[in-house]
């Protein structure tokens, strides 16, 4: 796991040395640039696997150059098929260089779509920028499900990327600005839509997606780019569910164990919830399975009566296994919420228990499990069971608010040639008729991707710990994606009704196999939540009257306008070094008056 910055075209070094700088977080274990006439690229590196002998960028005898943040589960296959490549480490990341150089061997002009077909055989998570000097062509891709993060913006006659926005602040001629548009549509769909961040001409190389960019006359041009993945939701007809829970059960063992992979101390993140409670389930059986050690498991949550903490404890103890518990401070909004706003890049504050939490675990390993993703391909969320309030909620908050724009949005007319957006029309309407739809949609837009990815990237990383998602490996991915619509939200019972009927096969309570889906961040610390947006209601107010175009919906949403005023202080404000460092009331001042 590690941090990219590169710039195509008129290359600085000391920009990109700066720009690595502001994403050492990512990577304390060193950092490493290259850069020509054309491209520099800067590497900070958090050391998982060879941990010696894996420094980047990776530069072969052919002469091209490799950044890559990620992990390759597949990687000793790869390298064991691939016997004549003069391999220089003993690490993941050099598979990725290694197949892109097989592919143009035969094919020196090889398209994006034929890059396409040699990422494919990636087995991972990962964003990576590749230089080929011959061709003088710039590569950047991403996993599949965008596990990893990748955002570039042209600035001046450079084409600038990295893993996080901050590291932008490094160019002399970035100036942050928010991104109207962009707003609007997170405050509506709750996460930011499609290519968009929340900051003015800075976007996301979509997942599952190849570019190849070069120079023309100076100036950097995209040649090509492919999609050379799609995920897709594929319901199949017929389904018995006693083998259909054993086959979803071993796929699930089998990510589990593929995300084992590390020559470092891994941990789970236990919530309590079942996606969480499930990995802990089986992470014995995952863990023999890969000739790994048992991962110990840890929790946080704002009291010992928390209902979190109560079913985490329960689990552990009834998995045997080692079980580090903390309990949140009193003050933890107020000590935690710069530093929640400065690394997430984003506006939610009720994710507050991954600052405590991340920080803890990083002190013991340097790798986490997580049950992020379960509930966007098992249908877990509340707002599934009702999908026409779920519209209409959605369409309350399009009319609440008084901009051009959102009658755009409301029309689905968004303007073809804006390539901040994926489709013209994200009206809730067009895509909230079916639970299929509505999670293809989600898939396939940002809901995962852009919000429940990148919280966990940008809070994990702010720690120096790299947390991996075993529900979405391909091996779990496939038996979820086929399952029948009633196989994850029957018309009686409780969502995500295969996964649990999985899950009552292996050993964990049938009171947490039966436990309701609970919003995690207000699940976790409630209390400190509803007191935080309190102490701050007068600060919220005067934000939300800052912004008139969403004033009624920023007081519909006191938690977004709050995040909004912190985002505002951190990102937008010049300054001559990151703030978060800061008290919130000093930062709310700075845009307060």
């Amino acid at each position: 796991m590690c941090g990219l910055a590169g710039m195509l075209g008129a290359p600085e070094p000391t920009i990109v040395r700066k720009m690595i700088q502001y994403q050492n977080h990512r990577g304390p274990n060193g950092s490493g640039f290259w850069h020509d006439e054309s491209v520099c690229f800067g590497h900070a590196r958090l050391a998982i696997v060879d941990l010696e002998g894996s420094p980047q960028p990776i530069q072969s005898q052919e002469g091209n150059v490799l950044i890559a943040n990620g992990e390759i589960y597949n990687f000793e296959s790869i390298r064991t098929s691939m016997t004549g490549y003069p391999w220089t480490t003993s690490g993941d990341s050099e598979t990725i260089l290694a197949l892109f150089e097989k592919t143009i061997q035969s094919n020196p002009t090889a398209s994006a779509k034929d890059h396409g077909d040699w990422i494919c055989q990636l087995d991972g998570m990962f964003a990576f920028a590749l230089w080929n000097p011959q061709q003088k062509q710039l590569i950047l891709a991403r996993d599949e499900m965008g596990i990893k993060p990748l955002v570039r913006s042209r600035i001046g006659s450079s084409l600038v990327f990295s893993s996080e926005v901050k590291a932008l602040h490094a160019h002399p001629e970035f100036y942050a600005q928010l991104d109207e548009h962009a707003l609007m549509a997170r405050l509506v769909w709750e996460y930011p839509l499609d290519a968009t961040t929340l900051f003015l001409d800075v976007h996301q190389v979509r997942p599952g997606t190849v570019e190849v960019w070069s120079l023309e006359s100076g100036e950097p041009i995209l040649l090509d780019s492919h999609r050379f993945s799609i995920p897709k939701i594929r319901p199949q007809e017929a389904y018995e569910e006693e083998m259909g829970a054993r086959e979803l059960l071993d796929g699930f063992i089998d990510s589990v164990g593929q995300r084992l992979m590390a020559d470092v101390p891994v941990g789970i993140v236990l919530s309590g919830g079942l996606d969480s409670s499930l990995v802990a389930a089986v992470a014995n059986d995952a863990a023999q399975r890969y000739h790994r050690p048992t991962p110990e498991c840890w929790t946080v949550a704002e009291s010992e009566d928390n209902p979190d903490w109560m079913a985490a404890e329960l689990v552990a103890s009834s998995l045997d296994l080692k079980h580090h518990q903390s309990i949140m401070e009193a003050d933890s909004f107020a000590k935690h919420l710069p530093s929640l706003s400065w690394h997430g890049e984003d506006l939610d504050v009720s994710v507050l228990f991954f600052q405590p939490l991340f920080q803890t675990m990083s002190q013991s390993v340097r790798v986490g499990l997580c049950g992020q993703g379960a509930d966007e391909i098992h249908a877990g969320y509340p707002r599934y069971t009702d999908l026409k309030s779920h519209q209409r909620e959605l369409e309350h908050r399009l009319r609440m608010l008084n901009h051009p724009f959102a009658r755009q949005f409301e029309q689905g007319e968004l303007d073809p040639e804006d390539n901040r957006w994926w489709t013209r029309d994200h009206r809730p309407e067009t895509h909230l008729n079916e639970l299929q739809d509505t999670l293809q949609f989600e898939l396939d837009h940002g809901q995962l991707s852009n919000f429940q990815l990148r919280l966990v990237d940008r809070h994990s990383m702010a720690h120096s710990l790299e947390v991996r998602v075993p529900f979405l490996g391909r091996s779990h991915r496939k038996d979820a994606f086929n399952l029948p619509m009633n196989q994850r939200l029957p018309l009686d019972g409780l969502e995500k009704k295969a996964l649990r009927k999985a899950a009552s096969l292996t050993s964990l309570p049938r009171s947490v196999v039966e436990r309701k889906k609970l919003p995690a961040g207000t699940a976790t610390s409630p209390t400190l939540l509803s007191q935080c947006l309190q102490e701050y209601s007068a600060q919220i107010d005067t934000i939300s009257s800052r912004w008139s175009f969403c004033e009624p919906l920023l007081r519909h949403q006191p938690e977004i306008a709050l995040g909004l005023g912190l985002f505002e202080s951190l990102h937008l404000i010049e300054y001559d070094r990151p703030q978060h460092h800061r008290s919130v009331d000093d930062l709310l001042a700075e845009v307060l008056g």
